[in-house]
């Protein structure tokens, strides 16, 4: 069998058809070579970070989302800012340089409520504020009455460094009515980014893969990652990770789907074939995500989702990053999905796959070889 190799740049057609039907192995081979093209030192990264969720509430209900809750529910929270000091401190503490921040869109917070938060950080910390996905960003803007572009100028004044890729799910509104009916259409989260891009801010872009999307969607989403980043060059990096049922509204819709479509299938009518995202289609759309973003630096492997060995087996199909040692996480630990790691277990893992590694900052730059 020859090897697969792109002529050119990977149109859509070419890319749906790989995803479709490509050998799992020849497609992990090609991305590999692309990764090492682009980063032949051969060393992989993680940052030491950690993820602030600081509210759970949200008015968007996501089908897909255990993490939120509704205002006056007794599990709902709002941290207040020494328990949020506390976690800073308790990051750097242990040599992080970033804090990840993002919370639901809860009714009752301002911009007020987000510039003085972002400055009391700066007050106190030398950190890296990666904060408010597009959804939050939105949210902010909507409530003050200000455009994207100038909500985005008001928050980096106030402290935000840069904008992390969440609320993306899948850059399809056919997918987004489903599961995200209350959330931002497509077009807005990539409003969001170029505006931030504009403004010299960097991002991140991810996409949250097997649920109800099809292969289609996937390509749409790569896609429309691809095309902005030819407009713009400000995503720092991609990261895919699938979809962790548990505790969501959307796993209960699917499996009644499933139930019923059993039935059918016996009468000959068919079945559905929705399933929680394997290893095997959780790599083949990490390695396609290397092949079409050409124009992406770096890929990052889903250690929280897929577990560290996995993560491992990534570095052959394409990632190049190990993402965060993610010191704390709650939105993905509230779907049942509870894998934790060290930042032993991280430079281990880099080193029992054959590779250099680097701790790295937020815009990539390695700050520490090992």
């Amino acid at each position: 069998m020859k090897p697969l190799k792109p002529e050119g740049r990977v149109t859509r057609k070419k890319a749906l058809a790989m995803l479709k039907t490509a050998d799992l192995l020849e497609l992990g081979s090609l991305a590999d070579r692309m990764r090492t093209a682009r980063h032949p030192e051969g060393i992989v990264t993680f940052v030491v970070d950690r993820n602030i969720n600081y509210t759970n509430v949200c008015i968007n209900r996501c089908r897909f989302c255990a993490f939120w809750r509704e205002e006056d529910s007794p599990d709902a929270y709002l941290l207040d800012k020494e328990t949020l000091f506390a976690k800073i401190e308790e990051t750097l503490a242990l040599g992080g340089t970033q804090i990840l921040i993002q919370g639901g869109l809860h009714p009752s917070l301002d911009i007020g409520y987000y510039t003085d938060l972002l400055r009391a950080i700066k007050e106190r910390f030398e950190i890296h504020i990666h904060g408010f996905s597009p959804p939050e960003i939105c949210y902010i803007a909507d409530s003050a009455d200000l455009t994207i572009r100038e909500t985005l100028a008001v928050l980096k004044e106030a402290g935000l460094d840069s904008v992390p890729g969440g609320g993306a799910e899948v850059l399809s509104d056919r997918v987004r009515e489903i599961v995200s009916p209350e959330k931002i259409r497509s077009s807005r989260w990539l409003a969001v980014m170029e505006q931030a891009h504009r403004l010299g801010m960097r991002t991140t872009a991810t996409m949250m893969f097997g649920g109800i999307e099809e292969p289609e969607d996937i390509i749409e989403h790569l896609d429309a990652i691809r095309e902005l980043q030819d407009r713009t060059g400000g995503f720092t990096a991609f990261i895919p990770w699938s979809f962790q049922p548990g505790n969501t509204e959307l796993r209960g819709m699917l499996n009644a789907k499933n139930e019923k479509s059993e039935k059918h299938s016996k009468s000959g009518k068919g079945r559905s074939s929705f399933h929680p995202a394997t290893a095997v289609e959780y790599l083949r759309v990490l390695a396609l995500s290397r092949i079409y973003l050409d124009n992406v630096d770096n890929i990052q492997a889903s250690w929280v989702t897929q577990g560290l060995k996995l993560a491992q087996v990534s570095l052959r199909f394409g990632a190049n990053d190990f993402g965060s040692t993610m010191i704390e996480e709650n939105v993905v630990a509230s779907a049942g999905c509870s894998y934790r790691v060290s930042k032993d277990d991280i430079v281990g893992a880099i080193r029992a796959a054959g590779f250099r590694l680097a701790q790295r900052d937020t815009y990539y730059r390695l700050l520490k070889k090992y």
